[in-house]
């Protein structure tokens, strides 16, 4: 399985301070950070975009900013994250007829690719194809487009089928989730881990990215046995 990797989600962050933010995050241990990219269509919100994204790179030399596009035609907006510096990009399943083609355009830019489910959608809806294409598989375990909501558990069993299906991808758990919570995505299989209130809230966010990654690192030992 792929290693841990803890990606906060920066949609619970100080924007007025974004680029502080993210810098704090990486020095408390983060390998990436979370971007969520809301265009008021494909979700009722509307977050930052490319010009946003491009001052964070700027700033954050070296950041791996995984964007997770929660958009309306995802296919319209790879050359604009890729411009601004977007190491992932990650589109919606439920958002085009054509996930095969934005894939390999994603990698065109030289991005990873991803690709999300909201709660309602099966983790069936990711055909075998497009997982053997995809870098990423992203479960959602809130809907998409507001931070703060409570943790679907229901979604969980949506990871360890994928996990089974793709056993060297890595699979990332988005909603929720905090140390309460991350252990049954840990066991479950998923190893990319993102959080918003429970890192940024926190007043060692430290010693909570450091729980979440060692949660993941005994799942996997676990599994492995």
């Amino acid at each position: 399985m792929p290693p841990a990797i803890i990606s906060p989600s920066v949609l619970a962050s100080d924007f007025g301070q974004l680029t502080a933010e993210c810098k704090r995050m990486l020095r408390g241990g983060a390998q990436w950070l979370h971007m969520d990219v809301m265009d008021g269509h494909f979700v009722p919100n509307i977050t930052m975009g490319a010009p946003v994204l491009a001052s964070v790179s700027k700033g954050v030399p070296g950041i791996f900013m995984d964007c997770h596009m929660m958009v309306s035609e995802p296919e319209k907006w790879v050359n604009d994250i890729a411009d601004a510096g977007g190491s992932l990009y990650c589109f919606h399943i439920e958002a085009t007829s054509d996930p095969v083609s934005l894939i390999h355009a994603i990698h065109e830019r030289r991005m990873k690719a991803g690709v999300a489910i909201s709660p309602d959608t099966p983790s069936t809806s990711i055909s075998d194809e497009v997982g053997e294409l995809a870098d990423l598989l992203l479960v959602m375990t809130v809907y998409p487009g507001r931070g703060g909501q409570k943790f679907i558990e229901r979604c969980v069993p949506k990871v360890a089928e994928l996990r089974a299906r793709f056993p060297d991808k890595d699979i990332e758990v988005d909603g929720g989730v905090s140390p309460k919570t991350v252990d049954v995505c840990a066991q479950a299989g998923s190893n990319v881990i993102v959080a918003g209130t429970a890192i940024f809230g926190a007043d060692k966010p430290e010693e909570v990215i450091a729980t979440l990654k060692s949660v993941v690192d005994t799942a996997q030992a676990r599994n492995l046995k």
